[in-house]
């Protein structure tokens, strides 16, 4: 392996201040599983709100497949302008109360996994980080008119047990978020991972109360004040559009109802129970967890609930626009993303599901 160390290049001016040591690193790389595009959302909140200074830049060349995954460019009239390179970035952030922190930030690498991870775990080292935080989101059979649930795995048993109740088993493909906390809890350092659960039928847009609930979690965990005020706002402007879309149509109100209904009755008299936890109470098997949701993904139910909800309300004539707070719409949510439209390395709602909710 070539030396780690040559991955990256650290700012001066920072990494030689005291005060950056024993801060709490959260990870937000996008690029694996983004449903809500969750991930996106709070990078570029924190980015944006918060003051922040460049710890050190990583060499994308090394690390990304531009062919794979093409950056974006703009063509205005007769030139080219604004080339949005790859970037994977280590910010010391200040949240609201001015507590410093960490944040890794960017796309994920296609190459050098295991370069890429020694690295973070050098840096990680270096700078005594007591505690990594990371992030992503699955899509999930749940309506939108409850509570955003959450995953948490990890080694701090002491915080991941005040969520979890049950322990599946299950083999599904690997992130380099994956990869990072196995190799860090091997290098004996603290990990927590948070997987966000989105409702199926609105993973492939933005879902602003989705990257609420993340930045809450995230931040209960890493104990940081982290802002949510405009993802906030904008979420309950999306629920509005989505409320009265829904009071438009007694289908759509009947499939919403139905996920309710499933949602609550495994809710019903155990608070912390997972969705997979079979109908006895008995954890399902590996072969039984890692299917469950793929297999409710897979089913006529699932694809008559998504296309009904997708084609035909959400995304069809009358799409949700994210971007505007009176009802109106254009071909874009928020952000400029196209409505309905995933980065290329999603599926749909009516396509392959996660193997499990971890």
């Amino acid at each position: 392996m070539l030396d780690p160390q040559t991955l990256y290049n650290t700012n001066p001016d920072v990494v030689g201040d005291p005060a950056l040591k024993g801060l709490p690193l959260i990870i937000s790389l996008t690029g694996f599983m983004d449903a809500g595009h969750v991930v996106s959302q709070v990078s570029e909140e924190l980015l944006e709100i918060l003051e922040h200074e460049m710890v050190a830049e990583f060499d994308a060349d090394q690390l990304m497949d531009y062919r794979g995954r093409r950056p974006k460019i703009t063509f205005v009239e007769d030139h080219l302008t604004d080339y949005q390179p790859h970037r994977l970035e280590l910010h010391r952030m200040f949240d609201g109360l001015g507590e410093p922190f960490l944040l890794l930030t960017g796309v994920e690498p296609d190459l050098q996994w295991e370069r890429f991870v020694s690295s973070v775990i050098g840096l990680v080292t270096e700078l005594e980080v007591p505690l990594i935080s990371w992030l992503h989101a699955i899509p999930m059979p749940v309506p939108h008119t409850r509570p955003i649930g959450v995953t948490l795995h990890g080694n701090r048993t002491d915080i991941i047990d005040g969520m979890n109740a049950w322990r599946p088993t299950a083999e599904l493909q690997a992130s380099i978020g994956h990869v990072l906390e196995l190799r860090l809890i091997e290098a004996g350092h603290d990990v927590v991972g948070h997987v966000i659960h989105v409702p199926h039928y609105l993973a492939e847009a933005e879902y602003p109360p989705a990257a609420v609930a993340g930045l809450e979690y995230v931040g209960a965990t890493a104990r940081l004040v982290l802002p949510t005020d405009r993802l906030r706002e904008t979420g309950r402007d999306v629920e509005r559009q989505i409320a009265r879309q829904v009071g438009n149509s007694t289908e759509v109100q009947s499939v919403v109802a139905s996920l309710e209904k499933r949602y609550d009755e495994y809710a019903d008299g155990a608070a912390r129970r997972s969705l997979l936890v079979k109908d006895n109470s008995e954890l399902a098997s590996a072969e039984e967890l890692g299917a469950a949701v793929e297999a409710y993904l897979a089913s006529p139910q699932a694809e008559e609930e998504s296309t009904l909800l997708w084609d035909t309300e959400f995304l069809g004539t009358t799409p949700i626009d994210y971007g505007t707070t009176d009802g109106s719409s254009d071909e874009h949510g928020s952000g400029g993303q196209p409505t309905g439209e995933l980065d290329g390395r999603d599926e749909g709602p009516a396509g392959p599901g996660p193997r499990s909710a971890v």
